[in-house]
């Protein structure tokens, strides 16, 4: 039976070490981080991850606003918004709270916050400077990963890593995190041999948001795998894009869904938010 990777447990951590941090800025250098978020809209899953974030940019001292605005609210306005909160020197952290409504041009939207303040990691020039091996803000889920990796104590270098799933906001930017970490990497999609190329991953990591994809006995026995996916059945259970029970029993260490990535992506979201402020990346 595989060692479960308690993502809430090292969550729970990531969050006191940016509270203790917060509390000494604050003491030193009079100096309080604050995250804006921006909310167009009345998606009910966007309005639960925002009043997320917000609890805990509270709850680690810092400052924190929510920029809700009405799904009618045209392109230019939201740019003036934007552009309003990266001449502001009381936010350090600017999130643009995704999917934005049809008529706005979400790219845009990004490419217009000021990339050290982009606590997603999104804008461009972020993304330039993660393929180039540069410093830079760094999107949250895959960060989380790699500290979810680094716990379980999992040597990457020199080792096959499979990523599945192709999306800008974590499989693109996770796979270029682990070449980073000398791991030889490969990037499956929907044209990829699943079976083949998942049974040769030392190190799995699965973001295709697609419920219960990765079949347990695809695994490589000892293989550590990261299930990054979220979805809700027809039940009302959550489950990963991995088969959790049966990849299980073949894997050295999985993290559960819930209870693995997901708690990670907002405490790292906290952490960027910390970096973005003091100048550090």
């Amino acid at each position: 039976m595989a060692q479960l990777i308690d993502g809430k447990a090292v969550a729970a951590r990531v969050r006191a070490d940016v509270k203790a941090e917060v509390e000494r800025l604050k003491a030193q250098r009079g100096l309080t981080p604050g995250l804006a978020v921006v909310r167009v809209g009345e998606d009910p899953a966007s309005k639960i991850y925002v009043n997320g974030k917000k609890k805990a940019a509270q709850e680690l001292g810092f400052n924190s606003w929510e920029h809700h605005r009405d799904a009618s609210i045209s392109q230019d306005e939201l740019l003036a918004l934007v552009r309003q909160l990266n001449a502001d020197p009381a936010v350090h952290g600017i999130l643009v709270q995704l999917p934005l409504p049809r008529h706005i041009d979400a790219e845009l939207i990004i490419s217009t916050v000021n990339p050290e303040k982009d606590v997603d990691g999104f804008h461009p020039l972020n993304a330039g400077r993660l393929s180039l091996g540069r410093p830079g803000l760094r999107p949250c889920t895959p960060l989380g990963v790699m500290r979810l990796l680094e716990e379980a104590k999992c040597e990457l270098s020199g080792r096959r890593a499979v990523v599945v799933g192709r999306s800008n906001i974590v499989g693109k930017p996770q796979a270029l995190m682990l070449l980073q970490a000398d791991a030889t990497v490969t990037i499956c999609h929907r044209k990829s041999d699943l079976p083949r190329e998942v049974g040769q991953a030392d190190i799995l990591v699965v973001a295709a948001g697609v419920p219960e994809l990765i079949r347990g006995e695809w695994i490589k026995p000892g293989a550590v795998v990261i299930d990054v996916g979220q979805n809700r059945k027809a039940d009302g259970k959550l489950v990963g894009d991995v088969e959790f029970q049966s990849a299980s029993q073949r894997a050295s260490a999985i993290t559960p869904v819930p209870g693995g990535v997901g708690p990670m992506t907002i405490a790292m979201l906290m952490r960027n938010t910390l970096t973005a402020a003091t100048g550090g990346v």
